[in-house]
């Protein structure tokens, strides 16, 4: 009881002091998580609406298929969402990967004081572990979120990309009555030509 005693003191410093730093850093990364997840939650709900579906566009009859500036501004639309979302991810990434630097810099800024004061030496590498501590718990925590927002980030970017795909390679459009044909694989494009 009596080390808890002389332990408490010297950790709500710490948390008061570096281990602060490491918490702020934690909530803004979760803030930025949730902000992420709602993005990639409204690319996904625009690439999974009915005017977004290339399946329903390209069904559509002559008298209601979209305009060239109707086709160039979904394309521009759906690519800076997908460089929006990009974005956003890997600055996400780049955050999550500073929990175990911050919690390194906070032992080593709590051990230098220990070199200067040898008689509490416990005490003092006690309160410089604990930043070690809140930095690992932190990179855990967020390599979990991680592993939940990378999968729904390249699933809207296969999204996109097969919408834009399809779009690309076959549109019938009403002033001209053409196609819009993209260069297609040579395996297709000798099927094409038989």
């Amino acid at each position: 009881m009596n080390i808890l005693n002389d332990l408490l003191p010297p950790i709500r410093d710490n948390l008061l002091g570096y281990d602060l730093v490491i918490i702020l850093t934690a909530i803004g990364t979760l803030g930025y998580f949730l902000f992420i997840r709602l993005h990639s939650n409204r690319v996904h709900n625009t690439i999974h609406t009915k005017g977004y579906r290339p399946d329903d566009v390209l069904e559509k009859s002559d008298a209601m298929q979209p305009t060239r500036e109707e086709i160039r501004q979904t394309r521009t639309r759906l690519r800076k969402m997908r460089e929006t979302s990009e974005k956003y991810y890997t600055m996400f990434v780049n955050l999550t990967g500073i929990f175990p630097l911050l919690g390194i810099l906070g032992t080593v800024i709590s051990l230098i004081p220990m070199v200067q004061d040898m008689t509490n030496m416990q005490t003092n590498f006690f309160v410089a572990l604990t930043s070690t501590l809140w930095g690992l718990v932190f990179a855990i925590f967020f390599k979990l979120l991680d592993a939940l927002l990378s999968p729904r980030i390249e699933r809207n970017n296969r999204g996109i990309d097969d919408y834009l795909e399809k779009l690309e390679v076959t549109v019938k459009l009403p002033e001209t009555s053409t196609t819009i044909k993209t260069p297609v694989k040579t395996s297709e494009a000798s099927h094409e030509e038989e």
